[in-house]
């Protein structure tokens, strides 16, 4: 059986080809305002590089009812399966996507036990980041390797607006653009501690990190400290709600 993942985000669309239980492409692309659109794109693709029609279709995430779909799931669902799938047995996950962010306690077998997710305001989001990044005239892309060698200067402003202004401010007065970008990391991560701790954590319990921002490797690191965990990536963290949709959906369309 052939199943596709899909997890439509605010920001990116990701899929997911399994061949029964062995995960056989992955693609990602941007939403672009157009999510119906992404996910059709998405699907095209799986079905041009499998050259297969007939394909069971799983979809999540904010567009998830956009689609026909064989079956469709909620994405804390999907995320709590796709973290197992990633790190079998792990109990606490952050996701971080570009619009919300999300912090799962699990029972260990990818089930969800309690949740808590910020999708009102964008402090805490992949969007804070990329509008910080862009107003010190860099891209998100190259986070990384931008704050490398970086000392954190305080951001005391967790709303973007005003955050944004604070950043200005910062520039105007002669810091290095390279240290007010990791002190967005560190306010970032010291709001999702925030949340994060209403899940009543196991201390230095290993925190599977998802979603897009989990492609930094530095941030991962800011993030440990504040947590109190050790923080795990994977190369598929950003495919993990696809990833979800589609283990749920190989054993319910069987």
């Amino acid at each position: 059986m052939y199943t596709i993942g899909l997890d439509s985000g605010s920001t990116t669309t990701k899929g997911v080809l399994f061949s029964n239980e062995e995960m056989i492409d992955k693609y990602l692309i941007p939403t672009a305002g157009n999510p119906k659109g992404a996910m059709s794109d998405v699907v095209d693709y799986f079905k041009r590089s499998a050259g297969l029609n007939d394909l069971k279709l799983v979809t999540t995430g904010y567009g998830r009812k956009l689609l026909p779909a064989d079956l469709v799931v909620t994405e804390i669902t999907c995320h709590g399966k796709g973290a197992d799938y990633l790190s079998p047995g792990v109990k606490q996950v952050i996701d971080i996507g570009g619009q919300d962010c999300k912090t799962i306690q699990l029972n260990g077998k990818g089930n969800v036990v309690e949740f808590s997710m910020n999708d009102r305001c964008a402090a805490g989001t992949g969007r804070f980041v990329e509008v910080m990044m862009r107003t010190l005239g860099e891209d998100i892309s190259d986070l990384d390797q931008f704050v490398q060698d970086a000392k954190p200067v305080t951001i005391n402003s967790m709303c973007t607006v005003f955050a944004e202004s604070e950043v200005i401010s910062l520039i105007s007065k002669g810091e290095a653009r390279e240290d007010i970008a990791l002190g967005v990391l560190h306010s970032i991560a010291q709001r999702i501690s925030s949340q994060y701790s209403k899940l009543r954590p196991v201390r230095d319990e290993e925190v599977l990190f998802t979603g897009g921002l989990s492609k930094s490797v530095i941030f991962g690191k800011v993030l440990e400290q504040y947590v109190s965990a050790p923080v795990k990536r994977d190369n598929l963290s950003q495919y993990a709600g696809a990833i979800g949709a589609a283990q749920i959906g190989l054993k319910k369309l069987r």
